[in-house]
């Protein structure tokens, strides 16, 4: 039977695939996928407990979303970003932010143009342009993975539609200066581009470094796409759920491709986010000092390895590792979890493909457990390379 070119020639999803040889070794313990540790706030699980007893709870809704959600995420938007929904901007939910991505590609793009990714990019983003036939442009970063206005101004045609930026970082975890995204943001509005914001790690900061939402901008509203995301800092990723905001003159597009796609958000999941939003941005940022521990720990251990280089980032749960060797990345990758029970995920699958990098994720894990998988990931780098 027939199979589909587009779909054919897009990257198999590493997270599965990582996820698959992990299962296959019993006791591997995983720095691979993106999550946090910590479990949803209480008031997410009450505003659900009695989900269903309504007949409106089993009807379709709004594909923007449930009204007192979108109310809530407003306010947090405002409060938080800076962002005022009332100014030529709509707000809708979505099935997580890689639906909001994709919904955006829908309403701006045709097959053939040109979105500019910053390497290191965010994998699903890249399959997600090749699934429409799009053309992911890719554009280096310095050697401290922040961006070079210059380089990506050179990266220009007249088929490019738009600019991403990822803040916090995945795969990097670097934070871009305020200064920097503002100039990101200045540089479509000249050319004619949208700059899609992606913070789903808005509340992953350590150190000296902020967030920074490019729409909050005065009048970046007709150019500027921010996408968020509930999963992280709730510790609710199976839930899936997420926001987008975009310029009122992209809704009727936007309608189309969610009444398409989705129909409406699954209202279950925005109950729980009322639930989440609630609590507010509090819940996550109490667990910043633990995960800060964590990540210093790791970080310390790892730069004492001779053939890694670590490039001290501020931000998401993230750390690149730079490998000195001649094994391929994706190959490491298996031989740690086949040998050493440690898994992680290859640099190939967010660009990297000048050397070996590997991403390690220090959120999902406890303390005692992430040391526990350090040490084999440590054992590991030694023997293998």
């Amino acid at each position: 039977m027939h199979l589909g070119k587009t779909i054919a020639s897009v990257q198999t999803p590493i997270i599965p695939v990582i996820g698959k040889w992990t299962r296959n070794t019993p006791g591997t313990l995983s720095l691979g996928q993106g999550m946090v540790s910590y479990p949803p706030p209480e008031s997410v699980l009450q505003r659900v407990r009695d989900f269903g007893l309504r007949a409106e709870d089993h009807l379709y809704g709004s594909p923007l979303g449930y009204a007192p959600l979108l109310e809530l995420i407003a306010e947090k938007l405002y409060q938080e970003n800076g962002i005022n929904c009332t100014r030529h901007n709509a707000v809708m939910v979505t099935a997580g932010s890689n639906m909001a991505f994709l919904n955006v590609l829908r309403a701006i793009t045709d097959p053939g143009d040109e979105i500019i990714l910053p390497l290191p990019y965010y994998f699903n983003q890249e399959m997600a342009l090749r699934m429409l036939n799009c053309v992911p442009v890719t554009v280096l970063t310095d050697d401290n993975f922040q961006l070079q206005l210059e380089w990506l101004r050179s990266a220009i045609t007249d088929k490019t539609r738009a600019i991403v930026t990822v803040s916090p970082n995945n795969p990097s975890g670097a934070v871009y200066p305020e200064a920097t995204l503002r100039a990101v943001n200045q540089l479509c509005k000249e050319k004619g581009l949208y700059h899609i914001s992606d913070e789903a790690y808005e509340y992953f900061t350590y150190g000296d470094a902020t967030h920074f939402s490019p729409a909050s901008i005065l009048e970046a509203e007709s150019h500027t796409i921010s996408l968020f995301s509930l999963s992280k800092a709730y510790g609710f990723a199976s839930w899936r759920i997420g926001y987008l905001v975009f310029p009122e003159a992209l809704l009727p597009s936007m309608l189309k491709v969610q009444d398409t796609n989705l129909i409406c958000p699954p209202l279950i999941t925005q109950y729980a986010a009322m639930g989440a939003l609630s609590v507010g941005a509090s819940y996550c940022k109490t667990k910043l000092p633990y995960l800060d521990k964590i990540r210093a720990a790791v970080m310390s251990r790892l730069q004492a390895l001779p053939n890694v280089n670590i490039i001290s980032t501020e931000g998401a749960f993230y750390l690149l590792l730079k490998v000195d060797t001649q094994i391929n990345d994706l190959q490491l990758a298996k031989s740690l979890i086949a040998e050493f029970k440690v898994a992680v995920v290859p640099g190939c699958a967010f660009g990297l493909h000048e050397a070996c990098y590997l991403r390690v994720s220090y959120g999902m894990l406890d303390e005692e457990t992430a040391n526990i998988a350090i040490q084999r990931l440590i054992e590991g780098l030694r023997k293998l390379s």
